[in-house]
């Protein structure tokens, strides 16, 4: 089944004294007020909920280019970004979701769940399982498309994330999580509010060593101009085709011949499809070769009266990490580095970058190498400053 809702923002004409504040009532289809909703900037701890009036008041920092979000479960999640609304009143009307079906339905099974739960954690959480899990984790909804080999799942009711590591419980409305395992590539999106559980030294130097070398960590030193300065080392990469790998016409046999496979049941694979699946299975599509080193920031962006990220090459992020201790009850970094590389793929698309260290369109940004090693178990606030 699938949940379709019509949202409605109005901003009415009447502008606060206060420009970094944001006033409002949520409201229902018939003028009703909805209580509860949560309110926050996407991805920090910003945040409030509506009052049994539906009226709220979001007091932000004095400069911010998040999404404002405005959630509860069984409506569906509206964003829009805070620049839209600042010092401006507002009326949100939310209508309920409704179920319809769907014309093609790929179930979503308790069978699924089980065979691809571990999957997902690893893929999402990451490897912590100790210290980071979600305590509404049966909430999950499985789906899995064998004839694609594409999984998906989503989650009906906001995730509760809770964090020892880092000292935050996270509630993380799970937009999207799709993975093909044809083309071994995962993607997911959602919204973040964080609440801190606690904060000794031990959780800092968590947070520090999370931070230290991060996504969030590199186009806040983009931003800052401030990027070999900080540590960081970026390449220019070219991607070549593979004269191995398949080809399209290939690849479509290698499909065809998988159907008639599964209604014969024929043990006999001809010789040429054999070798069409080997190369398929250890040839990469491209090869990359580093064509041009330690590019400057220039290079790589472009100024418009905002920061973009405008670059039509694979990048590749080298950065010396040097890990905190902490030495006498204070903070110090190891002496040997350890150099870690990570791959962005813009594709031609351009991406704004914000001071906080976030993009535009996060979700279709590419990567690759340890910045797609940062999940949840990783994932910060974007208001966090190092030492926090």
């Amino acid at each position: 089944m699938k949940k379709t809702i019509f949202l409605l923002l109005i901003i009415l004409p009447f502008y606060l004294s206060i420009a970094q504040t944001i006033t409002g009532k949520v409201l229902n289809d018939i003028d009703k007020p909805i209580s509860n909703v949560n309110i926050y900037l996407d991805g920090t701890k910003t945040g409030t909920v509506s009052a049994a009036d539906g009226s709220f008041t979001l007091n932000l920092p004095s400069t911010n280019n998040n999404s404002l979000v405005f959630q509860k479960d069984d409506y569906e999640t509206f964003t829009i970004n805070t620049s839209e609304v600042l010092g401006k009143t507002l009326k949100v009307i939310l209508v309920k979701a409704k179920e319809i079906e769907e014309v093609r339905i790929i179930p979503f099974t308790e069978a699924a769940y089980k065979n691809y739960i571990n999957f997902f954690l690893d893929s999402f959480i990451g490897y912590d399982r100790e210290n980071v899990r979600i305590k509404n984790q049966r909430s999950l909804k499985f789906s899995y498309d064998k004839e694609n080999k594409i999984l998906k799942v989503k989650a009906p009711q906001t995730l509760i994330i809770e964090n020892k590591s880092l000292g935050y419980t996270i509630d993380y409305n799970l937009v999207e999580f799709s993975a093909n395992f044809d083309d071994n590539t995962t993607r997911f999106m959602g919204t973040s509010f964080f609440r801190e559980t606690k904060s000794n030294d031990k959780v800092k130097l968590n947070r520090m060593n999370a931070y230290d070398g991060s996504q969030v960590h590199f186009f806040r030193s983009v931003y800052e101009n401030k990027v070999a300065d900080n540590g960081y080392i970026v390449n220019q990469i070219t991607k070549y085709p593979n004269s191995k790998y398949p080809t399209e016409e290939e690849l479509q046999r290698l499909k065809d011949f998988a159907k008639t496979f599964k209604l014969t049941s024929n043990l006999n694979v001809p010789q040429d499809i054999l070798d069409i699946g080997t190369r398929k299975k250890n040839e990469p599509p491209y090869k990359i070769a580093v064509t041009k080193t330690k590019i400057p920031e220039s290079d790589y962006t472009k100024t418009d009266g905002k920061l973009f990220l405008d670059y039509d090459h694979m990048m590749q992020i080298n950065f010396k990490k040097y890990h905190y201790e902490l030495k006498k009850g204070k903070f110090a970094k190891t002496t040997i580095p350890m150099v870690q590389t990570s791959f962005l793929h813009p594709e031609g698309d351009t991406y704004e970058i914000y001071p906080d260290g976030n993009t535009s369109n996060p979700g279709m940004l590419t990567n690759q190498g340890e910045f797609a090693k940062d999940k949840i178990d990783k994932l910060l606030p974007l208001d966090y400053q190092l030492g926090d």
